[in-house]
């Protein structure tokens, strides 16, 4: 049976990251490691600052007190796994909201995604668009769409291959909707999404300033072709998008000599 490592950025206790449990386990072996407590929007951190504990909660499924998905991912492969006998794919998820368009930079789930393939584990970072993130997946929504696109994923590759080569992962962002109301899979690029600055300013009963950062909504510039994660979703697709870790924009590079020889 294919060899799978689990995590999430929601925390071990997450809907997600049990209902991803639940979809795989009865066509994979399946190994957990995921943080003590939620860390989304940590992006590809490493804790280098203090030592980590990896916890045993049962057969194949750790918590590591304060770690981030990239800390999880990063510790499994090091020590749960011995050499030769890595895990075949790493599945990150399911998280808990939408990460398309520049969400990736930020994502946890994709970047325990990111550090899969750094170390030459194929990787796939799954998430659930919800309809009203303030409730999370309480706003009515439920699992099992992404469940069962997870498993015709893992299917696929189970009886092929895995279809990107090295230091790519695939990016899948599944629509707030019932599984019998989808339109199918597209294969995306990731869009453009449109931030704000939603910060507010609170004081605590000292007169002491706090902030706390708020959610932005799902809003996007439109591409022209609507070939954008942003646009699949909005159509009742699930969105695949291929990713590389190669950032360098290559088209650029004759400019920039050009431009420091002038």
């Amino acid at each position: 049976m294919l060899q799978i490592l689990l995590t999430n950025d929601d925390g071990y206790h997450a809907a997600g990251l049990k209902a991803l449990i639940e979809a795989l386990s009865g066509i994979a072996r399946i190994t957990v490691v995921a943080p003590a407590k939620n860390k989304s929007a940590c992006g590809h951190s490493l804790t280098l600052d203090r030592p980590l504990r990896m916890i045993c909660m049962k057969d194949d499924f750790y918590k590591i007190d304060d770690a981030t998905p990239t800390d999880c991912v990063y510790l499994s492969l090091g020590n749960l796994f011995k050499e030769g006998y890595k895990p075949d794919l790493v599945v990150s998820g399911i998280n808990i909201g939408a990460n398309m368009g520049e969400d990736i930079t930020y994502s946890g789930t994709a970047s325990a995604a990111m550090e899969a393939v750094i170390q030459g584990i194929p990787a796939i970072a799954i998430s659930q668009v919800c309809r009203n993130m303030s409730q999370g997946i309480d706003d009515g929504m439920d699992f099992d769409l992404a469940k069962e696109t997870i498993v015709k994923l893992v299917k696929k590759i189970i009886n092929g291959s895995f279809p990107l080569d090295e230091r790519k992962f695939l990016n899948v962002n599944i629509p707030a909707i019932k599984a019998d109301e989808c339109k199918g899979f597209k294969i995306t690029k990731a869009g453009y999404r449109k931030y704000g600055n939603d910060s507010h300013r609170h004081l605590n009963p000292r007169g002491e300033e706090y902030y706390w950062i708020g959610l932005h909504p799902l809003i996007w510039v439109p591409s022209e072709d609507k070939s954008c994660d942003f646009e699949a979703i909005s159509d009742g697709y699930v969105s695949i998008t291929p990713i590389k870790l190669d950032m360098t924009s290559y088209k650029d590079i004759e400019n920039l000599e050009n431009w420091l020889v002038d």
